[in-house]
């Protein structure tokens, strides 16, 4: 895991996702993520916060197989997008790299390298419109908050950096060992890159191994067929073991985990964003904007338009 960084970088850009990959190897992650920080001249660089950042490889100097590296953003960035070394080396390790990330505003430096050309990214959404302007080979979409195109994944601002890297460990080894990652940093569990994150599963974990995989399958695939059917077929037992299972650990069917899980994430994505409710509705798997506007109603007692103007999320009902 090659975090490759400069001057005037945004430290949490690179904290973000070297804490996570330290905590997955904590918690099992096999094979373990072996992290390494690369500048463009293997000297220290001073973060836009003041505070150093040493122990860095020469860019330069990296031979082999890459298996994901990593570019951050910051304040720094204009002078990394005209550092042609830089440029030149991250031409040279791209093809080298299993897969390719940035972080915030890193999107302008891969994509000064070009290393975006034809591909859809995404950027801190202050900085969208320039990077339309300044690369119009690169397709820019600043609302979800990270995308993949390929073996190529862009992030949003700063903090989604998370967002990505839970992304990556779940590709990796999977959605338990990802939302063990997301409880210990005290994070909402991350979902698909175009959704709203949510909290509902960072409660203690299932005790059964089945209903925690499939709770984590869940917060990421809420688009998806999450029927009592398709999801006892993916945990390979029957539908009437499978909600004998959810009743025991959870205290719920499967049919209500997975409608509880939909309507928070809604919630969230109708406060966070300019999304119709139809489109949040289709993203969080519901089949219409009317049987979401009644989900909201039988949780939060409340509307979508309601939601989307209320300084906090509601409570849900007791049931």
């Amino acid at each position: 895991m090659l975090v490759v960084a400069y001057d005037n970088a945004q430290i949490l850009d690179v904290a973000n996702p070297c804490a996570a990959f330290e905590i997955a190897n904590r918690h099992g992650a096999g094979p373990p993520y072996r992290l390494e920080l690369a500048t463009p001249t293997g000297n220290q660089v001073r973060s836009s916060a003041g505070i150093a950042l040493s122990g860095a490889r020469r860019l330069a100097s990296l031979t082999g197989r890459i298996d994901t590296m990593v570019v951050v953003g910051g304040y720094g960035t204009g002078a990394a997008m005209a550092d042609e070394g830089l440029l030149t080396q991250l031409r040279r390790l791209a093809p080298r790299s299993r897969r390719i990330a940035s972080v915030c505003t890193g999107a302008f430096v891969l994509a000064a390298a070009g290393l975006l050309d034809g591909r859809r990214a995404t950027t801190h959404w202050g900085w969208g419109q320039l990077m339309a302007t300044t690369f119009p080979a690169v397709t820019v979409d600043v609302a979800p908050l990270y995308l993949r195109d390929g073996n190529v994944y862009t992030s949003a601002g700063v903090t989604s950096a998370l967002d990505l890297s839970l992304a990556l460990i779940e590709d990796d080894h999977g959605p338990t060992l990802a939302r063990e990652v997301a409880r210990e940093m005290v994070a909402y569990l991350h979902r698909p890159a175009d959704q709203a994150q949510i909290s509902t599963f960072l409660a203690p974990p299932p005790g059964d191994r089945v209903v925690r995989d499939l709770t984590g399958y869940i917060t990421a695939h809420l688009a998806d067929d999450l029927s009592p059917p398709a999801l006892a077929a993916r945990a390979g037992v029957t539908t009437r073991h499978l909600t004998r299972l959810f009743t025991a650990q959870l205290g719920v069917t499967p049919a209500r985990a997975v409608r509880a899980a939909r309507t928070e994430a809604a919630a969230h994505l109708v406060r966070g964003s300019e999304l119709s409710l139809a489109a949040v509705a289709r993203r969080c798997g519901f089949r219409s904007a009317e049987t979401l506007r009644q989900a909201f109603l039988s949780r939060y007692g409340t509307t979508g338009d309601r939601i989307r103007r209320s300084p906090e999320l509601p409570r849900p009902l007791d049931r």
